[in-house]
Formats: structure tokens, C-alpha cells, sequence
């Protein structure tokens, strides 16, 4: 589906206001992020960087793959004899 529209003022901005066929088509909600590209911008919904890292995270635990990869640090005189908290 193609619709033209204009170019409209919004504040000090400008804007173009999506027909709500398209934004019901599309599935996009509060928040879209924008594209710049050859005399084009692509509006799209918002990823969520961190969608999915709760089920990894589960599916790790339940597999055993939590462990910890970076050695435990070395206790030195400093840290037994100086340190204060």
C-alpha cells in the first residue's frame, strides 16, 4: 500500500502524520526507530536489545553453563593487611 502525505510543522519540527490504516498494518506502537538512507527514512518498531536474555540466562542455569569464566583474583598482602572497608 502506497499513501502520500505531506510534510507538516510541529513545533519547531516537522513531521508527517501516518494514515492509522498503515500504523494498524505495520504493527508499530509507542516507540519506532528511524533509518537514514538514500533520500529515504525507514521507520520500524523499536528493538528491545535485551529481549530474550532472560530465557538464555534460565536455559544456561538449567544446563549448567553459569559458571563464572574469568578466574578468581589473587588475594595479595595488600588486600589481607591494608585494605579497610
Amino acid at each position: 500500500m502506497t499513501i502520500k502525505t505531506r510534510i507538516i510543522r510541529i513545533g519547531n519540527s516537522q513531521g508527517v502524520r501516518i494514515p492509522k490504516p498503515l500504523i494498524e498494518q505495520s504493527g508499530l506502537t509507542d516507540e519506532v526507530e528511524l533509518e537514514i538512507g538514500d533520500r529515504t527514512i525507514v521507520i520500524r518498531a523499536a528493538g528491545h536489545p535485551r529481549r530474550g536474555w532472560k530465557e538464555a540466562f534460565e536455559s544456561m542455569a538449567q544446563h549448567g553453563d553459569d559458571a563464572m569464566i574469568d578466574p578468581e583474583p589473587l588475594e595479595s598482602d595488600w588486600d589481607r593487611e591494608e585494605w579497610q572497608w
